[in-house]
């Protein structure tokens, strides 16, 4: 049988401005869609976790994009190193503070692993 990618999905809502998380999991990663306002392709970082046998430093790479990118691969590489899966990350802020918005959706992706059933 065939395993389904599941996807989980949480917004809120900070001064005004609407904040959506969408986290895909794939039996081997995760996708986290992470979006202020509409939902949008943003910066596009990949993470792997980390294996002590290689460095002990996170492993990242920023793909696509350059606004928000020191955000967008911490997130990717907590998000990996939490999961122990690769993790591909796309965050979209227009107007809200970078460190601001990282720490809400660090937030949003830790409840959605909660309620999926990983430690967050």
């Amino acid at each position: 049988m065939l395993d389904k990618a599941k996807i989980f999905h949480k917004e809120i809502s900070e001064k005004g401005t609407s904040l959506s998380a969408t986290l895909i999991e794939l039996k081997n990663s995760y996708v986290a869609l992470l979006s202020e306002g509409e939902e949008r392709l943003g910066t596009l970082v990949v993470s792997i976790p980390t294996r002590l046998e290689i460095s002990k430093l996170p492993l990242s790479s920023t793909l696509l994009g350059e606004r928000n990118v020191m955000v967008a691969r911490l997130i990717a590489e907590r998000l990996a190193a939490v999961t122990k899966k690769m993790v591909l990350v796309s965050l979209f802020v227009n107007t809200m503070n970078e460190s601001q918005a990282g720490r809400i959706f660090m937030k949003l992706l830790e409840e959605l692993l909660k309620e999926r059933g990983d430690e967050g």
